[in-house]
């Protein structure tokens, strides 16, 4: 009994008996791996319960969902009401040249019965709508797209005026791209001039209007106009009752526009003091650790951050109650407080260390004892450092000083030069447009185009000279050598068609070149390197660095870095929606100066590592209006966020679906029509995606001379950032072409790749290719001539052509600097200004 009480009864798992499928065709390892597709089954985590959710669990989490939305939203409406509510921003831009956007602020005043402030010393207009129990604050700018770029990044809503009279010009029209790409939460566009239109024409007017505005803005479903009180007060209940859309790249970003600024010069420097702005917080929180961008003038330390409380309930017109005694929330920690130190300081002795050899030793002993026998005779008195030197015929002795102070900087840095990619771009070129003239021609054309003129060891041009001292006399009669205003002409027409003959050349051969004569290829392409596969080959992204990535800043990952410093923005004291005053420290006079009540005075909160350099990328897709060619390192302008900086950018091919596994992207000599590049230049940290508008730094030149048209910022191309990424390879490719000599099926004999056997066999290990698809591979050489005997995976065709591709990593240049526009001259600066109508004389018009 004992026996049978300890033996218990177990139900078997299945009533059903499973045997081993048979192995035959689909349950091998192979067969599996594809039939999952990749998929693999994780283990279980202990300590909690997977199951299926059910219907109701799932309502349920809709239902969290939701209520967080309505949270959210409700906590953005809760900020523009209120006894301490913040105003809502509108900006008004005018798009034609006879816009008056104060008479469209005149007109929203007068429908709620209030006064216009004529004479406000402040940028911005206070509108309280007691009514709807909110406030407006009315940001008037002029036709200043610098301006209008400004007043866009902070407002919450755009109102664009256009006239029923004057269409559109293209100033309004880049106004109108740059905001597009800029990004906006809502546009109003409102018509002037309607009761000039006759009435059966209004309506097709209006039309028009939308029609041309729902291009750029395909929310605005609606024209509206200010002609009476009840369509003014229209435009007011839209803009109260709605809640402003979150702009994502400035969502999480602290900013401000400037009520007002007071600016107290320091003790030791009057040129330098503390900067006082006073305004509301939107955005994300402040915190007086992190740095203050201010456009044109760079970033700045915060010195104390004061809640400044304002009673807008009875505010009327252009008054605000602020109270006597602000509260101080928050100063900076010595130990946490951001520096402003961009830049890392290159350590010289970490480089590779090498014992020279004795050629080298040779070499530098027999350098310093030319350099000692120059400066004896220079010593003694002697006229040995005086040379002769070939310049362009017609070359005044003004100009020629120049020419030979860039020749003296050459030579003096010819070593650094061995190595830079910018001659080795001219090398390219050169290769690339070897003619087969004779010399004898080319003796003659140098005869016709070039003078000599004798110089000393410091690079003047000797008096005694009679051709320099005729040709020198005969220009400085002629406005001491510069040019007439028909050769400027000519020599632009003749530079902008060479630069077009390039980028037609590089379209129809990409990457082609010519195998120099008299170089050796081995010398003349040392720094290339032969890949068997641009995607996967590797390709070390930390070897011959220059001495610029010594200076940068690299995180050793990215997304959590960003991802922390998103979240000590959440914990800063000083939050979205208080009135308060920052005040900045070593702040230069100017930038007070420069606070009009014309034109809107922004700042910006930077994030921790923010001031610092690193390797940026973005993406940039050209403007199809502009038709110049784009070259890389070509001078630019760029709008990077709330930053504008002068850039000489590098061009590379964006890879679709994802980097390559080498993270190696081909090097693009000119930015091309309808495709996405990415440029890369060397710009301090960005974190999160912004919007890129990229500008020419002077207005597009004009070929002809006659041209009368007003001057216009030339957008050359758009795009967004990509990454903060040092170990991008930029690989430039160069293509070295072979012609088949000799074909016996697999094999042939190629000539004119090269024209030595030594250049032969150093290239011998790298892998040839054919432009019809073959692939082979040099067997050995042939001859004195540079022939060799080549062996690919298939027949060969006598029209076909041989191609060797070899890379080289290239860098960009340390030259970014922060654009200024008070450091810019008139040329410069007119074509940000758009034309504008005298608004008396065009009344006298009309009443005419």
């Amino acid at each position: 009994m004992a026996k049978e009480q300890q033996k218990q009864f177990h139900h078997r798992a299945s009533l059903t008996q499973k045997n081993k499928p048979f192995k035959r065709r689909f349950a091998t390892k192979n067969s599996l791996r594809d039939k999952s597709k990749g998929r693999t089954q994780r283990a279980s985590i202990k300590g909690k319960v997977l199951r299926k959710h059910s219907r109701l669990d799932r309502r349920h989490a809709l239902r969290v969902e939701q209520h967080k939305k309505r949270e959210q939203i409700a906590l953005s409406a809760r900020l523009f009401s209120g006894r301490h509510r913040t105003p809502k921003v509108v900006a008004v831009i005018p798009l034609c040249a006879d816009t008056d956007v104060s008479a469209i602020v005149r007109s929203l005043y007068q429908c709620v019965d209030e006064q216009y402030p004529e004479n406000a010393q402040r940028t911005c207009k206070l509108l309280d709508v007691a009514r709807f129990k909110q406030t407006i604050q009315f940001v008037e700018v002029g036709r200043n797209l610098l301006d209008i770029l400004d007043a866009a990044k902070v407002a919450d809503y755009l109102i664009t005026g256009m006239s029923a009279d004057v269409e559109v010009d293209a100033f309004g029209e880049q106004c109108l791209k740059a905001i597009q790409n800029q990004g906006h939460a809502g546009v109003f566009p409102i018509v002037q001039g309607m009761e000039s239109v006759v009435p059966k024409r209004r309506n097709d007017v209006k039309k028009s209007l939308q029609s041309f505005i729902a291009y750029f803005f395909p929310d605005a479903d609606k024209v509206f106009t200010t002609e009476s009180d009840n369509e003014s007060l229209a435009i007011l209940r839209i803009i109260t009752a709605q809640v402003p859309k979150k702009i994502k790249w400035r969502r999480e970003r602290p900013y401000i526009l400037a009520d007002n600024v007071e600016f107290q010069p320091s003790a030791e420097d009057p040129q330098v003091g503390r900067l006082a702005l006073t305004g509301y917080l939107r955005g994300g929180n402040l915190s007086a650790n992190r740095l203050v961008h201010l456009p044109n003038f760079g970033d700045f330390q915060i010195d104390t951050i004061y809640h400044v409380p304002v009673a807008l309930e009875a505010a009327r017109g252009n008054a605000i109650e602020e109270d006597d005694n602000p509260i101080e929330i928050d100063q900076p920690n010595a130990e946490l407080q951001d520096s402003l130190v961009e830049a890392n300081e290159p350590d010289q002795t970490n480089n590779e260390q090498t014992w020279p050899e004795d050629e080298e030793m040779g070499e530098w002993k027999e350098q310093m004892e030319k350099m000692e026998e120059e400066e004896r005779k220079i010593a003694s008195g002697g006229v040995s450092g005086e040379r002769v030197v070939r310049v362009p015929k017609g070359t005044s002795s003004y100009q020629a000083a120049w020419i030979l102070a860039n020749e003296e900087e050459s030579e003096s840095g010819s070593e650094a030069s061995d190595y830079s990619d910018d001659d080795d771009e001219e090398g390219d070129m050169m290769d690339e447009s070897v003619s087969g003239e004779s010399d004898e021609e080319e003796d003659e054309e140098d005869e016709q185009e070039y003078q000599e003129f004798r110089v000393d060891e410091d690079g003047k041009i000797v008096d005694g000279d009679e051709n320099a001292s005729n040709a020198g006399e005969a220009e400085d009669d002629d406005e001491q050598g510069l040019l007439s205003a028909e050769e400027n002409a000519t020599q632009l027409r003749a530079y902008l068609k060479e630069r077009e003959k390039q980028n037609r050349d590089d379209l129809q051969f990409p990457d082609e070149v010519d195998t120099p004569l008299e170089v050796p290829a081995r010398t003349r392409f040392a720094r290339y390197r032969g890949m068997q596969s641009f995607r996967t080959s590797p390709w070390d992204p930390y070897e011959n660095l220059p001495l610029d990535y010594g200076r940068i800043f690299q995180f050793e990952n990215l997304r959590h870095t960003q991802k922390r410093v998103l979240r000590m923005t959440d914990d800063a004291p000083a939050k979205a929606g208080m009135h308060v005053r920052i005040i900045l420290s070593a702040v230069p006079a100017k930038a007070a100066a420069t606070f009009s009540p014309n034109r809107p005075f922004v700042a910006f909160g930077l994030m921790q590592h923010e001031h610092q350099m690193s390797v940026v990328h973005f993406t940039i897709s050209r403007n199809e209006e502009y038709m110049a060619p784009v070259r890389s390192k070509d001078p630019m302008v760029i709008h990077f966020g709330f930053r504008r900086y002068n850039v000489h950018p590098l061009f590379s091919q964006h890879t679709q679906g994802g980097s390559s596994t080498n993270n190696v992207h081909k090097f693009e000599r000119f930015l091309r029509h309808g495709a996405v590049s990415v440029a890369t230049i060397y710009a301090p940290i960005q974190f999160g995606t912004v919007p890129v508008s990229m500008y020419l730094p002077t207005p597009a030149p004009a070929v002809d001379a006659d041209t009368s048209s007003p001057a216009m910022p030339t957008l050359v191309g758009t795009g967004t950032s990509l990454e903060v990424n040092p170990s991008r390879i930029l690989a430039k490719r160069i293509m070295l072409t072979g012609a088949p000599f000799k074909i016996n099926k697999r094999g042939a004999v190629i000539r004119y790749m090269f024209f030595n056997p030594e250049d032969v066999n150093w290239f011998k290990p790298i892998q040839i290719r054919t432009k019809h698809g073959r692939v082979g591979h040099i067997m050995e050489s042939l001859g004195t001539h540079g022939y060799m005997k080549c062996v690919f995976d298939g027949p060969m065709k006598q029209m076909d052509t041989i191609c060797m591709n070899l890379y080289k990593r290239v860098f960009p240049k340390w030259n970014t600097s922060l654009w200024s526009e008070y450091e810019q001259d008139s040329v410069q600066m007119v074509q940000w200004d758009g034309p504008v109508n005298d608004q008396s004389s065009a009344e006298e018009a009309m009443e005419l």
